[in-house]
């Protein structure tokens, strides 16, 4: 089932970028960034075998991934500075303090506005944790001109790294799925494993007190 899911991608961005060109490279990958499973392992490479067919030009492909990203990712912040209280705070107040009380909320907040620069930066050109940035960024409030700079930055390298390599491997770039989804399977799972201890050790401060 999850081998006919991703075939169904696939065909589907493989569709998206032959009809509409950069365009459609800005829309697959800001639809990446905006934390909806789209990977970028397979629209970029694929855009760069284009390029090595010459239909594409390497910097203008890189550069429709580094924006559509940007794009995408402003509206996950757009989310995260703007419905914190609606979504977030109201959460945490009911349910969600089994997870995070209010105060560790406040102590997340201020380390991510303190190092978020960085943070955004590097997440950028990580598995997984690339997509779903922007949420707490917004949250946190990190400076928006900044949060753009190393958000454009850092999806550009991406982006450009993704499209070298669907240029050198040419018709074989779909290996590349494969091979990234065993890391974003790695990191999710190590993910599970921390928060099943997070919750773990919650519940028994929770029960104690």
């Amino acid at each position: 089932m999850l081998d006919g899911l991703i075939e169904l991608i696939v065909s589907w961005v493989v569709s998206t970028i032959s009809n509409l060109g950069y365009l459609g490279i800005f829309i697959t990958m800001a639809i990446e960034s905006a934390s909806i499973p789209l990977p970028s392992e397979i629209i970029m490479p694929f855009s760069g075998f284009l390029v090595s067919q010459g239909k594409f030009n390497f910097y203008l492909v890189a550069a429709a991934g580094g924006a559509g990203n940007l794009f995408g990712s402003i509206l996950m912040y757009g989310l995260g500075y703007w419905g914190q209280e609606t979504f977030v705070r109201r959460f945490v107040r009911g349910w969600g303090k089994i997870l995070i009380s209010e105060h560790e909320l406040l102590i997340g907040e201020r380390w991510f506005r303190q190092y978020g620069d960085f943070i955004v930066f590097t997440s950028r050109i990580l598995p997984v944790a690339r997509t779903f940035i922007s949420l707490p960024a917004g949250i946190a409030k990190v400076d928006f001109k900044k949060f753009c700079a190393f958000t454009l930055a850092g999806s550009l390298a991406w982006s450009a790294f993704l499209t070298y390599i669907g240029v050198k491997l040419g018709d074989n770039w779909s290996i590349l799925e494969p091979i990234f989804r065993k890391f974003d399977i790695a990191i999710v799972l190590l993910a599970i494993i921390i928060a099943g201890g997070y919750l773990f050790f919650r519940f028994r401060r929770l029960s104690g007190s």
